[in-house]
């Protein structure tokens, strides 16, 4: 956590060195981190920390992350920082995503809808607004993805298998596609496509070389006894207790939730989006006939 603040830090001095900075924040532990930690250097660096807001969307006034939101600000007395983009149903659009994507995985797909909708809400708001940092990658480093949502997985597939979640099987080879690694460079499109398609720059620290490099020095296997219940418990601890030692601030830590679906509800979320891969493969395939 200390190489990842270093890093944020260096971001405020040398890139983000003017003008206001957004948060999009979902108040999970790496978009919370990310908030705490860039809070604490603008204001390490003499900086105001009314740069800063945290933006979180919620479409039809429905989903879990506003409410999450609200809680974890509130608990550090931080609730002024926050602001809900609050748009209509009708405002999602997973088909055009797929445009700017250029890829048919349906939960990138669904992910890269709802942020692209969140910065088609900021962009509205605040025309002339620049800087974004995100959460992106803390999942992958800290391997915090259901096991048991993938059947291609074991817990020891995940932990004997370096860099999995960031590159996919088998570093140094290629396994899947000549075009896409499958693995977090893929996935990243969902958060860089359509922050460039509305003209934001945007920073995920968590995805940056020494970042990574220290998650994979963690002991996971030594640390967690091949237990999943303890590997998904590893990354809050973990991120908690960086934030704290850094920071001095407790942070609010949640069970884990995908962004896409904590920004709607669950009606709205599968009236929209197609259940099958096949239908996202389509799309993606029609605009190239």
């Amino acid at each position: 956590m200390s190489v990842l603040y270093k890093e944020i830090r260096k971001w405020l001095q040398f890139r983000a060195k003017s003008g206001p900075i957004g948060v999009t924040f979902s108040a999970g532990i790496d978009s919370g981190s990310v908030f705490l930690l860039t809070y604490h250097a603008l204001k390490d660096l003499g900086e105001s920390p009314s740069r800063l807001k945290a933006f979180t969307l919620s479409i039809d006034g429905a989903g879990d992350d506003l409410i999450q939101a609200r809680k974890f600000l509130e608990a550090l007395h931080l609730e002024m920082f926050l602001e809900p983009i609050e748009l209509k149903y009708a405002e999602l659009d997973w088909k055009n995503t797929v445009k700017i994507v250029e890829d048919y995985k349906p939960l990138d797909i669904q992910s890269a809808t709802m942020n692209l909708s969140l910065l088609r809400g900021i962009h509205a708001r605040y025309p002339d607004w620049r800087y974004l940092i995100d959460g992106d990658g803390g999942d992958e480093n800290l391997k915090d993805y259901p096991i048991e949502e993938n059947p291609e997985l074991t817990i020891r597939s995940v932990l004997n298998n370096l860099m999995l979640y960031q590159e996919g099987w088998g570093v140094e080879s290629i396994k899947h596609s000549l075009t896409y690694s499958g693995g977090l460079s893929r996935g990243y499109m969902r958060t860089y496509a359509p922050s460039a398609s509305m003209g934001f720059e945007g920073f995920s620290p968590y995805t940056l070389p020494n970042v990574i490099e220290v998650a994979e020095g963690i002991p996971f296997i030594e640390m967690t006894n091949w237990d999943h219940n303890k590997l998904y418990d590893l990354k809050g601890q973990i991120v908690s207790n960086g934030v704290k030692a850094i920071t001095g601030m407790d942070m609010p830590v949640f069970p884990k939730r995908r962004f896409q679906h904590g920004a709607a509800s669950p009606a709205d979320f599968g009236k929209h989006f197609p259940a099958r891969e096949i239908e996202y493969r389509r799309e993606f395939l029609s605009r190239y006939e």
